[in-house]
């Protein structure tokens, strides 16, 4: 028998210690060693009956006149003896076998398998006279009923089945054929058939249960290596949403102070040409703006940040509101844009399903050369919103794939033009947000049509009145706080707030902007900071900071670049109105307005002094209380 040393059994049974597994290098180690840990399992049961018989023959002997009781007796006590062996090494295997002796373990129970079919087969010639044939049948059938038992308890492992099963079976044959006549030789004859089948079926049984164990290791094996994939496929996935995160954050960095200085300049004074080259750069700068905004919706869906809030709304507008703004673009390539009224109000959420239905308004109207696209709605028990273009079509093999990250069709040369291939997997993705199933139907030169399936709204909302928005005019101007640690993106902020109207102070960290404002006697109207600053320093942390400097809930605007799933969930989750770089400045302007609203809506009556934490007497609150 050939163990490496590196295998152990697989500790079962009854054993009061702790159980441990085997992990042997190789799969037949593996096979050998389960094979030992079920003869050990199987050995207590089949020993004690075999003793047990064997205590039975020896007492039914003893009751028959010319038996001798020296010799019965002495056979039975050995093999009492023997079968204590037994139990003694299995009792070695179970609690103190290290994998080193497995070999010598093996070795000494097929020895003491050996001693026990010669102590069997020594009793079928020895125990009784051959004259008294019908005690020598006894024998012979309690020899048969333990060789019997032994391919079973013995049976996983074969040269210890054979050690014991020939030794017990094999020496009345030869006796039979010296001494015995010829009741004795039909009993021979019996016995060499009984030992040919029952080593053949040992055998049959031992391969059974060997392929049994090669294909269980084999299946195990197999399990070990799809979930090592699929962990490598996991880590893959993870690895390169940092990478995406941190390269769409450093990358957004500088677009985001390019931003912020063309809105500078939008207030300087220029000539026509400038001016044009100025349109082509915002025009350029917008188109980033798209990539990195693709790039930042597949991280938000990763974060889970995004919930649908379904509610009832009419779908025309909506629908007349989107092709409204592809209406242009749509008459630069001579294509038709239509609509197709619907008076039905649907139940989903309007914001996820605008940003659906722009998807596929914008790459119907960016893939039809000639024709038009048609966006209508079909009533079932659900409403089908459909987008219908003349454009070329999908082949069939690439309908599944268009949904993938990154895909694109027809853009083997990856023209950042037509974007990065993540819009149809963010509509994919929001469709399935909302429980609203995509379809796709499309004939290569014919055309294709996207549905979407939305929920009908049992009752039809009444149209709201439009909210007055902030008047330009009545902007509110003050003084804000701005904490980032890029120098351009500091630079960029201050002119475009100044030319704004705004004062401001910015600084790199907390500690600086602390020193900085420590000499202002005013309080500041809003904070505006860098999500992610340096030395690990946080916004969040940054704002609550200067918020519990001046004892009050200062409104603040948290800007990020990161788009790091967990980054993004614990900006989202910190209450602060978060917006992304590159931020358009309409955008940034509108928040602004907005949260210095709020703030001059807070203010206390006159006359109610606020005073910094540092002053003498000002009560310290915590961080964020106003």
């Amino acid at each position: 028998m050939s163990l490496s040393p590196g295998a152990e059994p697989l500790v079962g049974g009854t054993s009061h210690r702790s159980e441990r597994a085997l992990e042997p290098t190789g799969a037949h180690d593996r096979v050998q060693s389960e094979q030992l840990k079920v003869l050990f399992r199987n050995t207590p049961v089949g020993v004690l009956g075999a003793m047990i018989g064997g205590l039975i023959l020896a007492y039914v002997l003893l009751l028959h006149d010319g038996v001798s009781f020296d010799t019965v007796s002495t056979w039975a006590a050995v093999l009492v003896a023997v079968a204590c062996s037994h139990l003694v090494l299995c009792w070695i295997y179970w609690r103190v076998a290290l994998p080193a002796r497995l070999p010598t373990l093996a070795l000494i129970f097929t020895l003491i398998s050996l001693l026990e079919g010669i102590i069997w087969g020594a009793g079928s010639v020895l125990l009784v006279s051959p004259s008294r044939i019908e005690l020598q049948l006894w024998v012979m059938i309690v020899t048969s009923a333990v060789a019997s038992g032994a391919a079973s308890a013995f049976g996983s492992y074969l040269p210890a089945f054979y050690a014991l099963l020939f030794p017990a079976m094999l020496p009345y044959p030869v006796w039979a054929v010296l001494h015995g006549g010829i009741l004795s030789h039909a009993l021979m004859v019996l016995d060499l058939l009984y030992v040919v089948a029952m080593a053949a079926l040992g055998w049959r049984s031992n391969r059974g249960l060997v392929e049994a164990l090669r294909l269980r290791f084999e299946n195990i094996d197999l399990l070990v290596e799809v979930r090592n994939e699929k962990e490598r496929a996991e880590q893959a996935s993870r690895d390169k949403s940092r990478f995406l995160a941190a390269a769409s954050h450093d990358l957004r960095q500088p677009v985001h102070a390019l931003t912020m200085f063309l809105g500078a300049m939008q207030n300087c004074s220029l000539d026509a040409p400038a001016r044009q080259i100025l349109g082509h750069i915002d025009e350029s700068v917008s188109a980033l703006d798209g990539l990195f905004t693709s790039l930042l919706d597949i991280s938000r869906l990763d974060a889970g940040v995004v919930q649908s809030d379904s509610r009832a709304f009419h779908i025309h507008p909506l629908v007349e509101r989107i092709v409204r703004d592809y209406d242009e673009e749509a008459a630069r390539k001579g294509i038709a844009l239509v609509v197709q009224p619907c008076s039905l109000a649907v139940l989903a959420d309007p914001i996820l399903l605008e940003r659906v239905l722009r998807n596929l308004v914008s790459n119907a109207v960016r893939y039809t050369d000639r024709g038009r696209v048609v966006i209508g709605c079909r009533r079932g028990r659900r409403l089908s919103i459909e987008v219908w273009d003349t454009g070329k079509g999908i082949p069939g093999e690439e309908q599944q794939r268009i949904f993938q990250e990154y895909y694109q069709l027809g853009n083997a040369e990856r023209d950042r033009a037509m974007g990065l291939g993540l819009g149809l997997a963010i509509v994919k993705r929001l469709a399935e947000l909302m429980a609203c199933p995509l379809a796709l139907k499309s004939r290569p030169g014919k055309g294709s049509v996207f549905a979407i399936s939305v929920p009908i709204a049992a009752a039809a909302p009444e149209q709201p009145a439009a909210a007055p928005g902030p008047s330009r005019g009545a902007m509110v101007s003050g003084l804000i706080l701005v904490v980032d640690d890029e120098t351009a993106i500091q630079s960029a902020m201050q002119s475009l707030l100044a030319s704004w109207g705004h004062e401001v102070i910015v600084a790199e960290s907390c500690a600086q902007m602390l020193d900085k404002v420590a000499t202002c006697p005013r309080q500041p109207d809003l904070i505006i900071c860098d999500y992610r600053l340096r030395q690990g320093e946080n916004g969040i942390a940054t704002i609550q900071r200067l918020q519990s400097e001046y004892n009050e809930d200062i409104p603040a605007l948290l800007i990020t670049g990161d788009t790091a799933p967990d980054r993004l969930k614990e900006a989202r989750e910190s209450g602060f109105l978060l917006l992304h770089k590159p931020l358009h400045n309409s955008k940034l302007r509108a928040a602004i307005t907005n949260l210095l609203a709020q703030g001059a809506r807070a203010l206390p009556p006159e006359g109610d002094a606020r005073v910094r934490s540092g002053s003498p007497g000002a009560p310290r609150s915590p961080p964020g209380s106003g």
